[in-house]
């Protein structure tokens, strides 16, 4: 899988996996901060949850540990998983870890 293949648009904006990999990793980051307060152990906790393939799309909705999230309105977005480093490595937690 390409990761760089742009998979939809929404106005003039093209939308590639690599934004929808974000995207799955920032909803399940700040979801996480609700009841760990520990902002690196969020971080972790969501690079996790990709690993583990618990953050995929499928039929068109980002789904996570915590609900789903439609994503028919603004990218026609292929099944994916973001288990592969490539999507969620390079985040890291800069500043006060708390």
């Amino acid at each position: 899988m390409d990761a760089s293949r742009t998979i939809g648009f929404k106005g003039d904006r093209p939308y590639s996996l690599k934004d929808v990999a974000t995207l799955a990793l920032m909803t399940q980051f700040y979801r996480n901060l609700a009841s760990q307060p520990i902002k690196a152990e969020a971080l972790r906790k969501a690079q996790l949850a990709m690993i583990h393939k618990q953050i995929v799309v499928k039929d068109g909705q980002l789904r996570g540990t915590q609900g789903a999230i439609d994503l028919t309105q603004s990218a026609q977005v292929p099944n994916a998983d973001f288990s592969h480093p490539k999507f969620w490595a390079g985040f890291t937690i800069i500043g006060s870890l708390w």
